[in-house]
């Protein structure tokens, strides 16, 4: 496998800063390349700009899964466009994508999930999906050789997967032919504001002018916005994931438990997770938002592990600057990638879970580890809107899920640049949720 996170190899995409373009877009991330690309379409000149390499963070560090399945009913016709788009790059990109259809399967432990699972359907039956509940003797034909018995499952067979590491370079690719730049290793440290709204950017490089900007930061998107006098709850979690070495195939598609996840790679081996697990690490930004996090983590109070500080470098570490000058080094020119450490005792016991799920595969070695850092909100629902500044675009907050829906929020997203209707109705991702005294509903906990 090869995995675009260090910053050893020369870019990919180089090039002279433009004095001035139409948008920039801050973050080569899935959100980032797609939103461009949707509008180069359209004729304007877009420049990404990205601080280390492009799809090194949580756009390759994700478990591959492009699934409706378990979203909140406001994604669900945002991800159908989604997935019309996946099946349209497969066959217009000239590379191999990695996309297949092959489902995803939400495995019960015990009857209570089930009627959690019979909740959503109403959402997938007004949607036209395919998802349905199998029962315990459905769950054991689809998976015959696990030596594990579970009650039943969520199965929605029209469910795809892909290749982050390789998907994006590619798409990256499709979009530079069709006019997009994409300069690498170059951090925008602020916005160039005049009149009270947005003029460009200021990059390491230099200055470019532009009258329209999209944040598509991920877990940096709050550092870059709190230094302009915005915010955002917007907190990180680290997630981690381990490829195994070749195994026998044993199932297809994309499944999780209530120990792992895991997904076939075309590699032969499968990707791994911990179930429902994921660690926070306290820093400044944490301990201000925490309270509004109050609600998802009583819903699910054994899915979050604090930490007490995170490392040196990282967005909301307590040692990481909140702000400064525009000609001086930023916050994300001395981290250019975000490369958290994977939790070592998690990788060890997905080996022994997944050979205890599947005893037939024999030893299960571990191939690769690493982690990612989720930028998520407190309702588990991004946002996508116009910010509180003319001119700017803030996509972010996509809470592990957006690899798959990247697609269209990106076509959504150059909608509201070039002023236009978004085509859907976006109030449950306004920017503003949290501050205009609404109720917070979580998304679906699946």
């Amino acid at each position: 496998m090869n995995f675009p996170f260090t910053l050893q190899s020369p870019p990919e995409h180089a090039g002279k800063l433009p004095s001035s373009t139409d948008v920039v877009v801050i973050g080569a991330g899935i959100i980032g390349i797609m939103t461009a690309w949707e509008l180069a379409k359209s004729g304007l000149r877009v420049v990404v700009l990205e601080k280390g390499r492009f799809a090194a963070e949580q756009s390759s560090r994700n478990w591959g899964w492009i699934r409706s399945q378990g979203r909140d009913a406001a994604e669900l016709p945002i991800m159908a466009e989604a997935a019309a788009m996946w099946q349209q790059f497969a066959r217009d990109v000239p590379e191999d994508i990695g996309l297949r259809q092959t489902g995803v399967a939400y495995l019960a432990a015990k009857p209570a999930e089930i009627a959690r699972y019979e909740e959503w359907l109403p959402n997938a039956r007004e949607h036209g999906l395919s998802s349905r509940v199998l029962t315990s003797k459905q769950t054991a034909d689809l998976l015959p050789q696990a030596a594990t018995t579970w009650a039943g499952a969520l199965w929605t067979e029209s469910d795809m997967r892909a290749e982050p590491w390789v998907a994006l370079p590619a798409l990256a690719r499709a979009a530079v032919r069709d006019g997009v730049q994409i300069i690498e290793r170059c951090a925008v440290r602020s916005l160039d504001i005049a009149g009270g709204k947005v003029a460009g950017v200021v990059t390491e490089m230099g200055r470019i002018a532009a009258p329209e900007v999209v944040l598509a930061g991920g877990a940096w998107s709050q550092l870059f916005l709190r230094k302009h006098g915005i915010t955002i709850p917007q907190l990180s979690v680290r997630a981690t994931v381990a490829a195994t070495e070749a195994l026998p195939d044993v199932y297809k598609g994309g499944a999780v438990d209530n120990r792992l996840a895991w997904r076939r790679r075309e590699d032969g081996g499968y990707t791994l997770a911990p179930s429902g697990f994921h660690e926070l690490y306290i820093g400044p930004d944490a301990f201000r938002a925490l309270r509004g996090y109050a609600k998802p983590l009583l819903a699910d109070p054994l899915g979050t592990r604090l930490l007490p500080a995170a490392p040196k470098g990282f967005p909301d570490a307590w040692g990481t600057k909140r702000d400064w000058a525009a000609d001086e080094v930023s916050p994300f020119e001395k981290m250019r990638i975000l490369d958290p450490a994977p939790n070592k005792a998690k990788v060890a016991k997905l080996a022994r879970d997944f050979a205890a799920t599947f005893p037939m595969v024999g030893e299960v070695k571990i191939k690769a580890a690493w982690a990612g850092m989720i930028d998520t909100m407190p309702d588990v629902v991004p946002v996508v809107d116009r910010a509180p500044l003319d001119g700017l675009t803030v996509a972010t907050g996509m809470c592990g899920h957006g690899f798959g829906i990247g697609p269209a929020f990106g076509r959504i997203i150059a909608r509201m640049v070039r002023g236009e209707a978004a085509g859907y109705d976006m109030r449950r991702f306004r920017f503003n949720r949290f501050t205009d005294g609404s109720t917070l509903v979580l998304g679906p906990n699946l």
